[in-house]
């Protein structure tokens, strides 16, 4: 059983922590450079065009562009679609009171409770802007209203052409070296369990590390999945949110496991048998592999256990007891990789096998 601990791991996590900040801070860069270069892009061509408040331009470009590619795509129709609510509700009230403090209080009611009721509250701030400039001229003409339709259309189309620019390939790399943490510290703590179950000394705090890894890193990975898969628009790759989601299933499995373990108050000899089971599965943690032959394997442990001679005290009987629980808890552990790879359709298929030969490739180039 090859797992990498202590200062061997330390070193690699601390490689990849420093080409992930490196990569974060890239990221950063990019899009403030986006967010620059679109604001005044959007302010010039208003200026251009002769637009009134042509830096709301400006505004409504950095307002679209702060989110995921798929996101931009859709805030840009929410956008379009309550423009013209946004001009019905400020002809309502600026058209029809005097007091502006209280017209622009009502409109400002109005837009929230309508966009949230919609679930496009993302609007809200753009729509806020327009009603400013209706506000001010109390000017429903044609014309104006034409003016500030062109300073919302140039402001979301800049944003939709400079999402097009987005680092796919680093942050492919980033998710996949997730995968690899993920798997090192399934393993880690599945080898930790079966020391347990041998009576030996635990080197770490296996419920504290399943509870910080669980709530800490897992979710980093599965928001970075889910902000990948919003930035693709060619073939939405959901193949990596299903990879965590299903770890993470597994990761709570793990809980359970270890909670079983923990209530063994004479651990039975049958014990030794499945903590060698364990180290064995641990071995197989890996994204590549069907757990086929680690489900036959665990069925035959668990059919030699029928064979076994009954416990003969209660001490003996709960402790059996507890071992079949666990048995059951590492075939639910693999049935979740089984079902994860049943459940690949033809484009996460793709993913799947040409992870499978950047596997292989970066093995060879470590034999070379």
């Amino acid at each position: 059983m090859m797992i990498k601990y202590k200062s061997d791991d330390g070193l690699e996590n601390w490689k990849g922590r420093t080409m992930e900040k490196a990569r974060q801070v890239k990221r950063v860069l990019l899009q403030a450079i986006k967010i620059a270069v679109g604001s005044s892009v959007a302010i010039y061509l208003a200026h251009i065009l002769g637009l009134e408040y042509e830096a709301s331009a400006g505004s409504i470009t950095l307002l679209t562009l702060v989110t995921t590619k798929w996101e931009t795509v859709k805030l840009s129709f929410y956008r379009m679609a309550t423009f013209v609510l946004a001009v019905v509700l400020a002809a309502l009230t600026f058209g029809h009171m005097t007091s502006s403090w209280l017209a622009y209080g009502i409109y400002v009611f109005l837009i929230v409770a309508v966009s949230h009721s919609l679930g496009w509250s993302a609007t809200i701030s753009v729509n806020a802007v327009i009603g400013t400039h209706f506000l001010m001229t109390r000017d429903f003409s044609p014309e104006f209203i034409r003016n500030e339709l062109f300073l919302v259309m140039i402001g979301i189309t800049i944003a939709i052409v400079l999402n097009l620019f987005y680092d796919y390939e680093g942050q492919r790399q980033d998710l996949i070296r997730y995968m690899r943490e993920t798997e090192n510290q399934l393993q880690i703590l599945l080898c930790e369990l079966a020391a347990y179950l041998h009576n030996k000394d635990m080197e770490i705090n296996v419920w504290d590390q399943i509870i910080a890894f669980e709530g800490g890193r897992m979710h980093e990975f599965i928001k970075a999945a889910y902000d990948y898969q919003d930035n693709t628009f060619h073939s939405h790759p959901g193949y990596y949110i299903d990879y965590f989601e299903m770890r993470l299933a597994q990761l709570q499995v793990l809980h359970n496991l270890h909670y079983e373990i923990k209530k063994i108050r004479k651990m039975p000899k049958q014990a030794l048998v499945i903590a060698d089971y364990i180290m064995y599965m641990a071995d197989y943690v890996v994204e590549m592999n069907i757990p086929d032959q680690q489900i036959e394997k665990l069925e035959e442990i668990s059919e030699q256990m029928k064979q076994e001679e009954l416990p003969k005290t209660r001490e003996e009987f709960e402790g059996r007891a507890l071992l079949y629980h666990i048995l059951m808890d590492l075939e639910e552990f693999l049935v979740y990789k089984k079902r994860f790879v049943n459940g690949l359709d033809e484009k996460k298929l793709r993913i799947y096998w040409k992870q499978e030969m950047e596997q292989k490739d970066s093995a060879n180039e470590l034999q070379k």
